[in-house]
This record gives structure tokens, sequence and C-alpha cells, in this order.
């Protein structure tokens, strides 16, 4: 049974009614120091079912036996057991070496069915590098938004190119939100995800090396990730993908960068505009990611080009992100370059 299914919260509930009814039944028979001892065992058991929940929501720890581990413990349970020549696109778990970065952690990369056809070992693929929130990992992309079926769905009907896709985690700890940034004495999150993924990758898989074949996704800060490397390392990517994202980090980098050129505002405001595409998308009834997409929106000068969309509810969620999913993949795709021959 994994942490983040249904289970573990229906009986973290189950465990809350079963102390509430015990506590109000032995109320007037307990003596002070057991009533204290139910009181505590109805507030762990609330606190419990709260912790399950939320990571049920953003799949911070997707196995029990991540939640002692480390990062990158435990391989994604949804891995779809494919092989090459299967004629169906695969998901495999791979391991980051990150030199330059001085981190070291897994990956899971999505190879399109193509990518192991007789045609298909002769091309090169373009790349789109997922970026996952705060907190969350990439699970989170194969287990609540579903990519690789986007994906497959997208490729097959001729709306995207065959492309791979990397998931990266960019932090080396799940409770430590890096913002993709280069911490003043911590994880060089940056560095990371612009060299080491991107080296891993070229050396690996049949992919385009150019500028013209990558490209970036992500979600809540995911997206802010998205658009400030974008922005950042323009000689690197040709467009980029915000959902849901804010034009400025949540947290602290340390060196003060947060409010100039690790703020995407600043940059647009104070510093040339590169020749890339930004793809803006927002649930209209939320308002911090919709006025932050608007303000990028409204800065944006050529030959930086932004597109714009919207849905009309859904806050700040998956469901939000998943009506986004698939257009923001096809628009990605006709900004990228297709396969090439090797």
């Amino acid at each position: 049974m994994s942490i983040d299914g249904p289970f573990p919260v229906l009986a973290g509930l189950a465990l809350l009614v079963s102390a509430t009814g015990l506590l109000a039944a032995a109320w007037d028979g307990r003596r002070a120091l057991g009533r204290t001892a139910l009181l505590v065992a109805v507030v762990l058991a609330v606190l419990g079912t709260a912790a399950l929940q939320l990571n049920r929501l953003t799949a911070i720890y997707p196995s029990w036996s991540a939640l002692v581990g480390s990062a990158g413990d435990g391989a994604p349970t949804t891995l779809p057991a494919t092989t090459p020549g299967s004629g169906r696109s695969r998901l495999v778990r791979v391991t980051v070496a990150g030199r330059a970065g001085g981190m070291s952690m897994p990956m899971t990369v999505y190879l399109p069915a193509a990518y192991d056809t007789p045609s298909g070992r002769r091309l090169r693929f373009p790349v789109i590098t997922a970026l996952h929130g705060y907190p969350g990992t990439p699970d989170s992309w194969i287990r609540r938004l579903d990519i690789a079926a986007h994906l497959d769905r997208e490729i097959t009907a001729g709306r995207m190119a065959p492309t791979v896709v990397l998931l990266p985690y960019h932090t080396p700890r799940r409770l430590l939100d890096t913002e993709c940034t280069n911490l003043t004495g911590g994880p060089q999150a940056e560095t990371y995800l612009t060299r080491d993924v991107r080296q891993w990758a070229t050396a690996h898989l049949r992919v385009r090396t150019d500028r013209a074949g990558w490209a970036l996704i992500g979600y809540s800060s995911g997206g802010f990730c998205a658009l400030n490397l974008a922005l950042k390392h323009p000689d690197l990517y040709a467009a980029a993908a915000s959902l849901s994202g804010e034009p400025e980090p949540g947290i602290r980098v340390g060196d003060g960068s947060e409010k100039t050129t690790n703020s995407v505002t600043w940059r647009l405001r104070n510093q040339p505009p590169p020749p890339i595409a930004l793809y803006l998308g927002w649930s209209a009834d939320e308002s911090r990611a919709r006025l932050g997409s608007q303000r990028v929106a409204r800065l944006a000068r050529a030959p930086l080009a932004v597109t714009t969309a919207t849905v009309s509810e859904g806050g700040h969620s998956h469901a939000t992100w998943r009506a986004l999913e698939g257009p923001a993949l096809d628009w990605l795709s006709a900004h990228l370059a297709r396969p090439r021959p090797v």
C-alpha cells in the first residue's frame, strides 16, 4: 500500500473518528490524566490525517520507504512495464551524477514510442524538461498530472512531434525549496538543471544538442523555475511554459538575487529581452498566479514573445494544471525544432 494513496487517509480518518468517539464516551469517567491522553490522541490523529492528505495531493513521499530515505529513494510506482521495441512509449529511471551542481539524484525520462523504432534510432529528438512544484516531486507529474498519457495522446494525434521529456528533482531534500536557484551555501539547483541534467541527456540519449531543440515546462513553483531558467539561459532553451507560476521566487536565495537576477519581472524591466517564447497559463479564480502572469505579459517586448491561456476555475490545483497541460505541451512542440537525423 503506497503512502500517497487514498487508503492511508481513510485509515487516518477512521482512527480520528474512533479516538473522538472514545473521548466523548469516556470523558466523564476519566481523570485529568486520562482525558489529557485522549485529547493528545485526537490531536495526533488530526495532524496525521492532514499530513497524509497533504502528501496525497503533493506526492512528496510516494512510498513508505521514501518517508525514511533520501530524496531519490523509491522508484515511481506507475512506470509501465514496457521494453525497447514494444511499440509503446516508456518511462526510464536513471541517476544523474551532478558534478557541476554537486547533486546526484534520480531522474525519470519519458521516451516516445518513436524513439525505439528503426527510423527513430536514426533521429535526435527535441527535449522538454518538466519541473515539479513545492512541495512535490517528479512523481507528481507522473501520478497526479498523468504526463505520459498526455504526451502519448498529443504525439499520436500529431499535435506534438515525438519528444523526450526529462523529469528531474531540483532539490536533494524533499522539504527544502530551492526554486531551481543556486542557494548561497546550499544546493546549486540551477547549475544542476542547466548543466548536469543537460549534459547527461546529450551523452546518454539521442536528443538534439542545440537550443532550438530544448524547452522547459513547470507547474506552481516549477512554473517560476521554467520562466527564470529560460530567461537566464536563452542560449540553452528556445521556449518555456508556466502553469500557475509566479514571476518571483518564494524563498530567499541568500545573496539578494530573489529581488534582481532571480526575479522574472526585474529581468524584464532591467535587461534586454532574449529571443525566446513564453507560455503563461493560469486559472481565472487564482489571483496571485493570474496577476503575476499578467504582469510578465505586460512587461514582455520583442524579441521575447508571450502566449497566455486561462481556465475559468480550478484555483492553484492539479485540476487546473491538467486542463492546461495538453495545450501547453502542444505549444512547446510548435516552438521546438523537429527530430533530425543523427
